[in-house]
């Protein structure tokens, strides 16, 4: 079995993404935790390391943001990584001072799958790729809101996880960049760009339509 103009090499490589649509599409949010963060007073601090890196892995929303990145092919790429981490980590300490209302919890779920979708325009070249700071943003204030009000060493356990998780994830993204481009090649690029976009227009409507 072959699909126009993308060959076989890439043919199960689409399907992953698809995969995880099916897998997560019922709840966007499920699986965001090694551990359960409803209630953080329970947590040690190695659990708080563990759920900090686990979050941005296991979060179906979070994990294709941060490998959709490999498909925009950043110019100077190392000089990207500081800024984002950087605006990330400030999204998640924001968070800790100004906490999401339960009303607004959902449209800011729906933004962040929304980030998605922006993600497959910039791969289009629809948008800029500085479009990606504000969304890495986004994503940290949503990462982080998840353990609002927690001690300061297990905020510090936590963040710790996250930088750890999102820095080695954005290093090997942006490393591969490149030869995952070229790899693909345009056609199969902006495939994967549609893909990205349907999947981040399919998780908002989750977010907002119970």
């Amino acid at each position: 079995m072959t699909v126009p103009f993308l060959g076989r090499k890439h043919f199960l490589a689409v399907l992953v993404p698809l995969f995880v649509l099916l897998t997560f599409l019922a709840d966007p949010a499920l699986a965001h935790h090694p551990f359960g963060m409803g209630d953080s007073s329970e947590l040690s601090a190695w659990q708080a390391l563990l759920s900090g890196i686990g979050h941005p892995l296991l979060g179906p929303d979070h994990l294709l943001f941060m490998l959709g990145i490999a498909l925009v092919g950043l110019k100077r790429n190392k000089k990207w990584l500081l800024p984002l981490l950087s605006l990330g980590l400030a999204g998640s300490a924001l968070v800790q001072l100004l906490p999401l209302p339960d009303v607004v919890t959902p449209w800011a779920e729906a933004l962040v799958s929304l980030s998605l979708a922006i993600e497959g325009l910039i791969v289009l070249n629809r948008l800029s790729a500085k479009w990606l700071l504000p969304m890495f943003a986004f994503h940290g204030y949503l990462l982080g809101s998840t353990i609002v009000g927690a001690e300061p060493t297990l905020l510090i356990g936590y963040f710790s996880g996250l930088l750890l998780a999102q820095g080695s994830l954005l290093l090997l993204v942006t490393a591969a960049s490149q030869k995952v481009i070229t790899s693909l090649g345009n056609n199969s690029r902006n495939l994967f760009a549609g893909i990205w976009i349907g999947i981040g227009l399919a998780f908002s409507w989750v977010a907002l339509v119970p």
